[in-house]
């Protein structure tokens, strides 16, 4: 579909109150490869609309040096109304939830949630050489499986050169190394950004709020949901076991229940 003259793409299941899945940020990364393994357990039960953000899949490979950022939020929410999606569940993992807490701890957020829920995404990410896999992405297949050991606990994944070779063939699409690569970009002698801060104006989120960690997260420090969904006055923290950053996907057994649990147990006001 087209929103406000972007095309967008993205993955449409069910009937019912919406679930908005918001993918991570990851070169390669998409709607299709971040929730594959969630939306038809989902769709039994809800309208699960899951966009391809700006620059991702099958959107538009446009970036604002500005304010990327709030770009995607906003194109989230211009999705969400075109689609005629009022208040919507939302669960974002890793850039996806991260976005999410962006807007929800705004002085005037653009997405309307009826509640939140944070996969892998609002902590502190690491100085270490998973990180520096997903920063340092060269379009190589073997970067890519650097990409995939980063996100995943199971060695499996990146042993599976199946796997690895469908998320490298997501990553170097037309436009799509550019478009990731595009935001790290900086002008002849400026300085590296700094590390994403983790203060927010976390009492800003009253809608329930469900916190995700992946026990063997590489990427994030331990305990992270626990400090954040304390700063949240309706949220819960969860550790998913032998799960790394991506725990909707490594463990659908455990994930896909507990967010139709905290689903079904919020209560229209």
């Amino acid at each position: 579909m087209v929103v406000d003259g972007l095309v967008t793409g993205y993955l449409e299941a069910g009937a019912g109150e919406p679930v908005v899945l918001l993918h991570g940020g990851e070169f390669g990364a998409s709607a299709e490869l971040g929730w594959e393994r969630t939306i038809a357990d989902l769709a039994t039960r809800y309208r699960v609309l899951a966009p391809d953000m700006l620059g991702y899949g099958n959107s538009a490979k446009v970036i604002d040096f500005v304010d990327g950022r709030g770009m995607r939020i906003r194109h989230v929410a211009r999705f969400c109304e075109v689609m005629g999606v009022g208040p919507a569940h939302f669960v974002g993992n890793s850039m996806g939830a991260i976005n999410l807490l962006t807007d929800a701890t705004a002085p005037a957020p653009v997405l309307s949630a009826k509640s939140l829920t944070l996969i892998c995404g609002g902590g502190a990410i690491q100085p270490n050489e998973h990180a520096a896999a997903l920063y340092d992405y060269d379009g190589t297949l073997e970067a890519m499986r650097r990409i995939v050991t980063a996100l995943f606990h199971d060695p499996a994944y990146a042993k599976d050169d199946d796997y690895v070779r469908r998320r490298h063939a997501s990553s170097t699409a037309p436009g799509a190394w550019e478009a990731i690569a595009a935001a790290r970009f900086r002008r002849p002698g400026a300085s590296p950004p700094p590390t994403p801060s983790t203060t927010r104006a976390y009492e800003r989120i009253a809608v329930p709020t469900l916190v995700v960690e992946g026990a063997a997260d590489k990427l994030l420090p331990t305990g992270w949901a626990a400090e954040i969904a304390s700063q949240i006055a309706s949220a819960r923290g969860e550790v998913v076991d032998a799960a790394g950053h991506c725990p909707q996907l490594e463990r659908p057994d455990v994930v896909t229940p507990l967010l139709l649990e905290f689903l079904e147990g919020i209560v229209d006001v």
